[in-house]
């Protein structure tokens, strides 16, 4: 019988589901030499937040075949170690989605009419109406940053109360907005206009202090903040000292950069504008069953020999096929998280083409993985091999396949087009042995470069000098050029530059590399 070991609190129901196909044995506040040193003797793990899956418990577990993180994230699990060694990693991703979008509202209503402080006030045997004096959320316009699932039940349930939507995600069609009542915009606009702004989206090198001292400088001063996302998201010195020059109305926070709340956080020292709570997003009786549920039953399924619904690694592939598409997917994900990056914006439209040998290789499989590629910048954890496709199209993006069988510079490679509101790029690659990937082409001008984590393209006229003009350009920044390459058609026409950098490139230096005579545009890529 499968054993599954249970490390952290799991609400019963999940513990009754399992015990119908395993043995559970449910030991909490492991060390993570004693989870170590246990985790051989099972099949199966469901954790929660409290656990640490490291690549060294997973390098002892010999005969796991599932991780369950009862919860949305799963940053506290080493999923590339778990996909080497073929363990299946779930999560439950909509278990909490009306728990926080509840507290979204509970909180922008609180704020607006300072129950918190208020109930404080008459418990200390005051009666100080005039304090309290608050404001309607009747007509007032709020502006939803991140209209997944979260972020569109808060607008579905903000229309219904009467309020005007703007919405602002890169990654939702004009109409999918429509249909939830919202007026898709650009960010600064959302600023400007919203009465309330409320975030639901990761946190990401492009995401974090989103609302930071220039974002509310674009604001009104009557404008109220909610975030119940991601601490991190929200420049907290921003915010208190907005709330203190009366630069804010309001700002109501569930998550922080550091939990618990420091003691001696400037966040405590604001008065009643500032509704603070312990990051109660998920906390609900109904939220912890449903996440139990969810991740029970997928490691039930899993047990039995079915598929996992909410796979973040690579779902319901026999070992020998995932093994024989395994280089493939990775390259379909690199290359689907490079052109997403380079046409930037909201994408409408992607064509994955297949070619040479690769064009007899079941498909679905590499469809999926590029458009995880292409949303995971955005989405983060929030989109895996399994809702990839469900993701595109609730955004609206056309997704066509193509095949070419025909053998031309290498035995199988993949080409994808993308195009989006701000433009259309092109990428390919292909495989060099058994898995070592190569981008090949960029917008069609043919290279041949490893992906590296930090990236710069430019489109530029091929020419004397412009190399060397932007080798000393960036080592006039302190940026270290790992690798450089130029891809042509045709001598002094246009032309592809494909820089790898050891470091992120400083915000200033893209629009220096503009400036440079030849340069038409240039991209910074994180992979």
């Amino acid at each position: 019988m499968p054993k599954v070991l249970v490390s952290d609190p799991i609400d019963q129901a999940g513990i009754d589901i399992l015990s119908q196909v395993a043995q559970v044995d449910v030991k909490t506040n492991l060390s993570p030499q004693d989870l170590i040193g246990i985790i051989s003797n099972y099949d199966a793990l469901m954790i929660r937040s409290g656990t640490r899956v490291t690549q060294e418990v997973i390098e002892a577990a010999s005969q796991l075949k599932i991780i369950g993180r009862a919860g949305v994230g799963v940053d506290n699990v080493d999923v590339t170690a778990a996909t080497r060694k073929g363990i299946v990693v779930v999560n439950s991703p909509e278990g909490n989605t009306i728990a926080a979008a509840e507290h979204t509202l509970a909180m922008m209503l609180s704020m607006s009419r300072y129950i918190a402080v208020a109930n404080q006030s008459v418990k200390s045997g005051k009666w100080d109406r005039k304090s309290y004096m608050g404001v309607e959320v009747y007509k007032k316009t709020l502006g939803v940053v991140g209209l997944g699932k979260i972020g569109a039940h808060v607008a579905t349930v903000a229309h219904a109360m009467g309020m005007k939507l703007l919405a602002y995600d890169p990654f939702v069609s004009h109409e999918r907005a429509e249909q939830l009542g919202c007026r898709l915009v650009e960010l600064d606009n959302l600023f400007q206009e919203a009465d309330y702004i409320t975030l639901h989206l990761p946190k990401t090198p492009e995401t974090a202090n989103l609302i930071n001292a220039a974002a509310i400088a674009k604001m009104k001063p009557t404008t109220r903040i909610i975030n119940c996302a991601r601490g991190g998201i929200v420049d907290e010195a921003a915010i208190v000292q907005a709330l203190q020059e009366g630069k804010l109305a309001g700002a109501a926070l569930d998550v922080f950069v550091q939990e618990p709340l420091e003691e001696n956080s400037p966040l405590r020292g604001v008065g009643k504008e500032l509704l603070l709570t312990p990051h109660l997003g998920a906390s609900t009786e109904e939220a912890q069953v449903n996440v139990a549920i969810d991740v029970a039953e997928q490691i039930r399924d899993v047990l039995l020999g079915l598929p996992a619904r909410s796979a973040v690694n690579i779902p319901g592939l026999r070992p020998d096929l995932l093994e024989q598409l395994r280089p493939y997917l990775e390259l379909a994900e690199t290359l689907g998280n490079l052109v997403a990056q380079l046409v930037g914006g909201r994408v409408e439209a992607l064509n994955v083409r297949l070619q040479g040998e690769l064009a007899t290789n079941q498909s679905q499989p590499i469809v999926v993985a590029a458009l995880k590629g292409l949303l995971s910048h955005a989405l983060q954890e929030r989109v895996n091999y399994v809702n990839a496709s469900i993701e595109a199209k609730e955004r609206g993006i056309r997704v066509v396949e193509t095949r070419d069988a025909s053998i031309k510079d290498y035995t199988g490679s993949l080409h994808l087009s993308a195009k989006g509101s701000l433009g259309e790029h092109s990428v390919a690659g292909a495989l060099l042995g058994d898995s070592e990937i190569r981008i090949t082409s960029v917008d069609d001008f043919p290279v041949n470069v490893p992906p590296n984590k930090y990236m710069v393209f430019t489109m530029h006229r091929d020419m004397p000098g412009i190399i060397g003009k932007i080798g000393s350009l960036l080592g006039s920044f302190n940026v270290n050029i790992a690798s450089m390459q130029v891809g042509r058609k045709i001598v002094r026409g246009d032309a592809v530059m494909v820089l790898s950098i050891d470091d992120p490139l400083p915000d200033n230096v893209l629009a220096e590399f503009l400036k440079v005579p030849g340069i038409r545009d240039a991209y910074t890529v994180t992979l």
